[in-house]
């Protein structure tokens, strides 16, 4: 076992390294400073050989090392030739951490890896720190949102994945002369089962937003209908943001699922974040931890809400929310 942090670098579909790649790399310098500054490696696949383009991403990002794989069978994600290809990688590597991004492509590889390997996997992490004994110890919501478990790993590699927002990147980029390897992997023999003939993003006009989006305006069960969350849709388009939602709203019918915010949905990181008619249970707090401010409407004084928020405005949103679209 080498003892370097490994994070698996996803390409996505537009052929760029997944964003969730450089948040899991600042949160890894900060884990390596807690064990003796061990490397922070990157883990990727590619169709033809590394570009100056990735490669100066790379360095300007807190890498010590990338190891990469070329074949041209890495055109496009397919589960059973990148799973493969993975275990082999991992195994040549034997990083004593992986991290892959909560993404589609990272929850159906990490536990292929982690299953092969006969290693632990703690997924949708919310929280990663070093503990005394030396153990990546990963925290995430339970029991439903209830409660918040750190779990420990028995085995190496100790594998998390981590949503993305979860972490931010490095502020300030400094230049590191990072080492790049390429791996000797056998690619003669991966076969796929698998022929993708079409590819289409699943997705609303202002819902693909919502990820970076600076400002978001979301609704809880206490906007109570489509017509409440219309009054939402007001006030983000005077703050040139967008509408989310939490589960309750979107089981309700009041949102599409694209929109939901929280542990069973999206986690953001807005620079302002208005929550309107959300109680604040933990399910939905884990989702916008992250956000730089956070304003909540709430009629309940004693919502959980108003535990986290910034400011806090204790009435009736359909009473306050259409006095802000006034005043703004």
């Amino acid at each position: 076992m080498s003892s370097e942090i490994l994070i698996w670098a996803e390409i996505t579909h537009a052929k760029f390294i997944h964003p969730v790649t450089f948040e899991l790399a600042s949160k890894a310098i900060e884990l390596s400073c807690k064990k003796n500054n061990i490397p922070v490696s990157a883990l990727i696949f590619l169709e033809s050989e590394l570009t100056e383009d990735y490669k100066e991403v790379f360095c300007l990002n807190g890498f010590d090392k990338v190891y990469y794989v070329s074949c041209d069978k890495f055109n496009r994600y397919k589960s059973d030739i990148y799973a493969k290809a993975a275990i082999e990688a991992v195994k040549l590597i034997s990083p004593e951490i992986m991290l892959t991004g909560a993404t589609c492509q990272g929850r159906d590889l990490a536990p292929r890896i982690s299953t092969a390997l006969h290693t632990g996997l703690t997924a949708d992490c919310t929280s990663l720190d070093i503990n005394e004994e030396g153990k990546l110890a990963a925290t995430r919501p339970t029991f439903g949102g209830q409660l918040m478990a750190t779990i420990l790993s028995k085995n190496s590699p100790q594998m998390a994945t981590v949503r993305a927002n979860v972490f931010k990147p490095l502020e300030n980029t400094v230049r590191k002369n990072t080492e790049f390897i390429k791996l000797d992997i056998d690619t003669s023999n991966l076969v796929s089962a698998i022929d993708i003939t079409d590819f289409k993003k699943k997705i609303s006009s202002s819902v693909n937003e919502i990820n970076s989006a600076e400002i978001i305006v979301a609704g809880g069960r206490g906007m109570q209908s489509k017509e409440g969350f219309e009054l939402l849709k007001q006030l983000a388009k005077k703050l040139g943001g967008v509408v989310g939602a939490s589960r309750l709203a979107v089981e309700m019918g009041l949102a599409d699922a694209q929109c939901q915010i929280g542990q069973t949905g999206k986690t953001v990181s807005p620079k302002l974040y208005i929550a309107c008619g959300i109680s604040g249970a933990l399910q939905h707090t884990v989702g916008i931890a992250n956000s730089t401010k956070i304003v909540a409407i709430n009629s309940d004084k004693d919502a959980e809400i108003f535990k986290i928020a910034n400011y806090g405005f204790v009435g009736d949103a359909f009473e306050v929310i259409p006095k802000l679209i006034e005043t703004l």
